[in-house]
């Protein structure tokens, strides 16, 4: 197959298999979306499929400064223009909704915000505010079981909000030590009830919220973003049950029929390590499915080869930054613009949607 002929994701046909990364660009002002992200999507719309940037489900979730929320009118007015720009330039918009958990500060919290995670255990490192600078990660309090179905609920509202805005699905991000990460990991989940200890009991939080997600929007809008091995956030990269934890999850997102598993892989590129194990094999032979995978791709060559592997979609993430037109730029192999790092994280224009 080549990576420049359509895809079949359920009921949604994609113009080619290359897939847009959800990427952080924090350019949500007061986190509400805005006309300028509708210009910085719509210019990439070529993709097969975009994955946004992390979305917020509640105001317990923005962990980073200027990161877009999908829980209030305000946002979800902003993320209907959005998808409206993307469809007029004939793309797919899933919106990533991440839950950053304890991987925030206080400082960027909306009124009303609380930093939660499953258990009250502070990541080591620092974030980024607006009004500080870097400080500290905030100290966590940890979620109570009866507060498990609310915090489902979050992810299950924002995503029926979203899908009715006219977005085409949603991804949960389960992946880089983010909420649904942290309830995965023996690090950061030191629970002893249902949804902490075994494997089977730390996967229950993520299964169940991806049930609910698709009885409320159905399966074939829904995605997952997974990252064994990952080392983001201060997370474990290797505990005892990593395989069995992955290929379990697998089993139960495919009884559960989601649209794809969503494998980030950050070796090499990010400061993580190698894949111990063929684990992205393990886990396409138990979820039979869409498996979207890739890491370093910065070529033609690279996302053919993620194809040739056996995978379905190919990732690709900086270079769609300074590359509004990559897929262009594939097809006719024309050399790739760098981005400005400098400009990844700033509030305006610049570095955004001025690259041609």
């Amino acid at each position: 197959m080549n990576i420049f002929e359509s895809y079949q994701l359920g009921d949604i046909t994609l113009n080619n298999r290359i897939v847009m990364a959800p990427m952080t660009r924090c350019r949500a002002i007061d986190n509400i979306p805005n006309d300028l992200m509708a210009t910085y999507y719509g210019q990439r719309a070529t993709a097969g499929l975009i994955i946004s940037e992390g979305t917020s489900p509640s105001v317990n979730g923005i962990g980073y400064a200027r990161i877009p929320g999908a829980y209030s009118p305000a946002q979800i007015e902003g993320w209907k223009t959005i998808a409206k720009s993307v469809h007029d330039n004939n793309g797919i918009l899933f919106v990533q909704l991440m839950h950053c958990g304890r991987v925030s500060a206080s400082e960027n919290l909306p009124e009303g915000g609380t930093v939660v995670a499953p258990s009250a255990v502070k990541a080591a490192g620092e974030m980024y505010t607006d009004s500080k600078g870097m400080v500290e990660h905030a100290m966590p309090k940890a979620i109570l079981t009866e507060q498990i179905e609310t915090t489902q609920q979050e992810f299950v509202d924002s995503a029926q909000k979203l899908v009715r805005a006219g977005v085409d699905g949603v991804e949960l991000h389960a992946a880089n030590g983010y909420l649904l990460d942290q309830f995965l990991n023996p690090k950061s989940n030191m629970r002893t009830d249902d949804y902490g200890g075994n494997f089977k009991n730390r996967a229950r939080f993520v299964i169940e919220t991806a049930e609910k997600v698709a009885s409320a929007i159905g399966a074939g809008k829904v995605g997952i973003r997974i990252s064994p091995y990952g080392a983001m956030n201060d997370v474990d990269h290797d505990y005892d049950d990593l395989i069995d934890l992955y290929a379990y999850l697998a089993q139960e997102l495919r009884k559960i029929g989601i649209a794809y598993i969503h494998i980030a892989d950050h070796s090499g590129t990010m400061g993580a390590p190698d894949f111990k194990t063929d684990i992205k094999s393990t886990i396409k032979l138990n979820f039979n499915g869409t498996i979207i995978t890739g890491g370093d791709v910065n070529s033609k060559d690279d996302a053919q080869n993620v194809i040739d592997d056996g995978y379905d979609l190919a990732y690709v993430g900086r270079p769609f930054i300074s590359n509004p037109d990559l897929v262009a730029k594939f097809k006719n192999d024309k050399d790739l613009k760098e981005p400005n790092a400098d400009l990844f994280y700033t509030p305006g224009a610049e570095g955004y949607t001025d690259y041609e």
